[in-house]
């Protein structure tokens, strides 16, 4: 069995696609999507909503098949992997939730929806062995007193304590990597920020890596500062890079514009700040993608006769970075 080193990433999506509807009505959620996220990494997937970034973590956490491509754990293809490999690596593999009201069953208690998969994975040996690894895990996440809250219904608690007990359950496993789908977009903006140091707390304690999903690049900006940042525009990425170069130097339009779009901490500077108009409001339907580069319909630096015939593909800048756009490969000299 292949093991996770410096050369083979904890998780590695090559060409990944997927498509929904009829052979004769397909539409791509995510089309050619690659990128690699190194054991103790996090890497962000930044875009407007339906862009694909739910559906490229569903295909990263084995919830969904991939229409094409491939998805890779520790160097292996995950739908190619025997029984026993793909339940280590389904355990493995965590996913926490958007939203907290849905995500946890009603009819049960807190008790029983943490207990499941400890006693699915046979992690616990009787029920009090269960009630003690639950208040370890309660204090790990910041619910207390864990006595009084895993007797509850989950109507019973705050979006905030929802939501932590969505990570307590992914974390029954001992993962190391979990998929954060906008793991804090539903909760109130005075909790946010509790919530994400957390997650920072548990990646360096657990030493567990990131997938984290969210349309704020606040957010990522504020999470993954020692991280990397994909932005995802109609189901592809359009320019990965580490966090800091990305937020203060982006090089594609879509990506400048969704930063000069971020409210600044002091509202002066947020009135002062110029915004880049874009040439339309509308985001291309999946129904009908425009040619060439889905963004130049968009796009305020356009160019006739190549971003609309043309679909730039997502290449090495040479400096540590990956982006796709005609503007940026030319001015690189990469195309004349």
């Amino acid at each position: 069995m292949i093991q996770a080193t410096s050369q083979v990433p904890l998780i590695e999506v090559r060409n990944l696609s997927r498509a929904f509807g009829s052979r004769r009505h397909r539409i791509w959620a995510v089309d050619d999507v690659s990128f690699r996220v190194p054991h103790g990494d996090i890497l962000c997937l930044v875009g407007e909503s339906g862009c694909g970034k739910t559906t490229t973590g569903k295909l990263v956490a084995g919830l969904l098949r991939p229409t094409s491509g491939e998805m890779l754990f520790e160097g292996r293809n995950i739908w190619e992997m025997e029984r026993s490999e793909f339940k280590r690596y389904r355990t493995a593999v965590q996913l926490i939730h958007q939203d907290p009201y849905a995500s946890l069953n009603p009819m049960h208690t807190i008790y029983d929806i943490i207990t499941a998969p400890l006693f699915r994975h046979n992690l616990v040996s009787s029920r009090a062995h269960a009630w003690e690894r639950c208040v370890e895990l309660f204090n790990i996440v910041g619910l207390t007193p864990p006595e009084d809250l895993l007797r509850k219904h989950p109507h019973e608690l705050s979006g905030g304590q929802r939501q932590r007990v969505s990570v307590a359950r992914a974390l029954t496993v001992n993962p190391s990597f979990i998929v954060a789908d906008e793991a804090v977009s539903m909760v109130d903006v005075s909790i946010r920020v509790s919530l994400l140091t957390m997650l920072g707390r548990l990646r360096k304690e657990f030493d567990v890596t990131f997938l984290f999903i969210t349309h704020d690049l606040a957010l990522a900006k504020y999470f993954a500062w020692d991280g990397r940042i994909a932005v995802m525009y109609v189901g592809s990425v359009i320019e990965l890079a580490d966090t800091p170069r990305l937020i203060n130097d982006p090089l594609h339009p879509y990506t400048q514009a969704l930063l000069s779009a971020v409210p600044e901490a002091d509202p002066e500077l947020t009135r002062s700040k110029q915004r880049i108009p874009l040439r339309s409001q509308d985001i291309p339907s999946l129904l009908n993608l425009p040619t060439g580069c889905r963004f130049h319909p968009r796009c305020p630096q356009f160019i006739e006769g190549l971003c609309d015939v043309q679909r730039p593909a997502l290449v090495d800048t040479g400096d540590g970075r990956q982006v796709a756009c005609h503007l940026v490969a030319r001015e690189r000299g990469m195309i004349k």
